[in-house]
């Protein structure tokens, strides 16, 4: 695995291959509050089963925060959503609510929970949301062993255990090995006691000069 800096491998990188430049923010208290209510929301609409007058009341409350925040359009890159690694899920109501944990060349490491809101049935993890937690997690490890910017070209995930909700949970990720613009990714998710729930292998790919 190279340590070399992204733009020695693609001298095009501070464009981002066409990509709009994600920096870090640091949210307003106002936006960390609103993704925190809305993560809590997203369970209740999914669990809550109230009279039909109350789902009414909840669809007028919610008809009138989409024309409060529809007047402030803000285009990639520069809304604070996925921009906010202070927050859980970086700010994204996207990626489920876990924290980066460690972030370095020879690994990433992230540690949470998953709640109702991803629940596919029987009190387990939706299988279709492994997938996007493991690929959230092979961005940042070709981010953390300083690739330049990637796209999946595969991802391949083996269920080993039913993922449960509302348990502390970890993932693990590194780049296993690299040829040219190619990064085979690893990751497993866990238990706290170690108990591997499932497991990933991935392909990144390295974009072109301008390849969106």
């Amino acid at each position: 695995m190279s340590e070399a800096r992204p733009e020695d491998v693609d001298p095009d990188y501070a464009s981002h291959g066409g990509f709009p430049d994600h920096a870090v923010v640091d949210p307003s208290a106002g936006f960390a509050r609103y993704v925190t209510t809305m993560r809590r929301l997203l369970d209740l609409s999914v669990s809550a089963d109230p009279d039909e007058a109350t789902w009414d009341d909840a669809a007028d409350r919610a008809q009138a925060l989409v024309e409060l925040l529809d007047k402030y359009p803000a285009p990639e890159g520069v809304a604070p959503a996925g921009r906010a690694p202070s927050l859980p899920g970086m700010g994204s109501l996207l990626l489920p609510p876990w924290r980066v944990t460690r972030f370095e060349p020879d690994g990433v490491s992230m540690n949470g929970a998953f709640s109702r809101f991803h629940v596919g049935g029987n009190s387990a993890v939706h299988g279709g949301v492994l997938p996007l937690l493991f690929d959230w997690m092979f961005g940042m490890v070709v981010h953390a062993a300083n690739r330049p910017i990637s796209r999946t070209a595969f991802l391949h995930v083996d269920y080993r255990k039913v993922t449960p909700i509302d348990t502390p949970l970890l993932v693990h990720g590194r780049v296993e090995r690299v040829e040219g613009r190619k990064a085979f990714i690893g990751a497993e998710l866990t238990d706290t006691d170690g108990t591997v729930l499932a497991q990933a292998q991935g392909l990144m790919v390295r974009l072109l000069p301008g390849q969106p």
